[in-house]
């Protein structure tokens, strides 16, 4: 068996943000935060007795906000991780920061257990925007923040931006853009909003005024001009890093690798078989197994897997590596590739298929016509 990847999932928030759809939920005295660190100590351990101490070379603490954790529950944490897994010297450990809720004394007690990336939700510059989001932070905090982050130690930091937002124009998103860009982040997310069911926005969905899908495509543009400027090079459709700074946890996930994800609503992969927890925290917390889905990956989803995953990387996907899939090539199966290549979607280059800028953009319909 190769390495695995761990992903654990903390759901808790001060308050969800207008457009959150991510499973979170609020502890105002930090005690359900407690037990539910107990609990995924103890689902941890039995992963372990019953899969023996696996090879780990990538940890993701996501959420909801893992920065609002006390420092006792990290220390739990790392002391069971490294009692049940064998984690690399040079793994990449991630921690998912709010700005409002991070200190210098948390940043270095993180540091200090291991944590050597940091994942920081900024999403823009502007102020107006963080209120549009329901925000908790101003652009100065997330300064600070990231400033503090540096003091401590921490040599590889992402920033998250977001585009298409309520009262976002082309210029103040160049303005989120430039001020990140100076700031200087390894690594860049930036994603288009998307309205949830759900979610605040979704309940305001008929109201908001947004961006059009014009002016959203001139965004997603711009992004990947002024940061590749700035020395930041696109390697998946919604993130950018500067050369070695790619995040390998999330290449697991679109490289098809092992991942075991621990918590409410995590998911995990593990020699083909994918299963997926509930949200329902209660029982989580009561050590019921909260398993929903669990299947075996056949060929044919692993060949879409294949195509749908790999086409969200820059390089793209390849005939050879397709054919190991299935056996045949890729024009075997999807002929439409020519087309969308004609029509300047994709680019073909030697062996390899990828998506070009307006592809990118309008990805999940090409694929939809590729794989259906």
């Amino acid at each position: 068996m190769g390495k695995l990847g761990v992903y654990i999932h903390i759901p808790f928030c001060i308050r969800k943000c207008n457009y959150c759809d991510f499973c979170s939920f609020p502890d105002k005295d930090g005690s359900a935060m407690r037990e539910y660190c107990d609990e995924l100590c103890r689902r941890m351990r039995a992963f372990s007795e019953d899969n023996g101490r696996r090879e780990v070379d990538t940890v993701y603490f996501g959420g909801g906000t893992p920065s609002l954790l006390p420092s006792v529950c990290f220390e739990s944490l790392f002391k069971t991780l490294r009692e049940c897994f064998l984690i690399d010297a040079d793994a990449e450990i991630t921690v998912e920061c709010n700005p409002a809720t991070v200190s210098r004394e948390s940043l270095e007690g993180l540091h200090e257990l291991g944590v050597n990336r940091l994942s920081i939700g900024l999403q823009s510059a502007n102020e107006n925007e963080l209120r549009a989001l329901g925000r908790l932070h101003s652009f100065e905090e997330l300064c600070e923040s990231f400033g503090l982050a540096r003091t401590v130690g921490f040599d590889n930091i992402s920033l998250d931006l977001m585009y298409g937002i309520p009262e976002q124009t082309l210029e103040s998103f160049e303005n989120s853009l430039l001020h990140v860009c100076e700031l200087a982040p390894e690594h860049i997310s930036s994603y288009g909003l998307k309205i949830e069911d759900g979610t605040a926005f979704g309940r305001m969905r008929d109201s908001l005024v947004l961006p059009d899908e014009d002016e959203e495509y001139e965004m997603y543009t711009l992004c990947r001009r002024v940061l590749e400027a700035h020395g930041y090079e696109r390697y998946e459709i919604s993130n950018f890093a500067k050369r070695g700074y790619e995040s390998r946890h999330n290449m697991r996930y679109w490289k098809l690798e092992d991942y075991i994800g621990f918590g409410v609503a995590a998911h995990s992969c593990i020699q083909n078989e994918r299963f997926g927890n509930s949200r329902d925290i209660a029982a989580f917390l009561r050590g019921e197994d909260i398993v929903e889905e669990r299947y075996s990956v056949n060929v044919d989803e692993r060949r879409r897997e294949y195509v749908m995953l790999g086409l969200r990387l820059g390089k793209g996907i390849s005939d050879s590596e397709y054919r190991a899939f299935c056996g045949r090539g890729l024009l075997d199966d999807m002929p439409q590739i020519e087309k969308f290549v004609s029509a300047g979607y994709l680019v073909k280059s030697g062996e390899r298929v990828a998506f070009s800028d307006k592809g990118f953009f309008v990805s999940n319909a090409i694929l939809s016509d590729l794989l259906n």
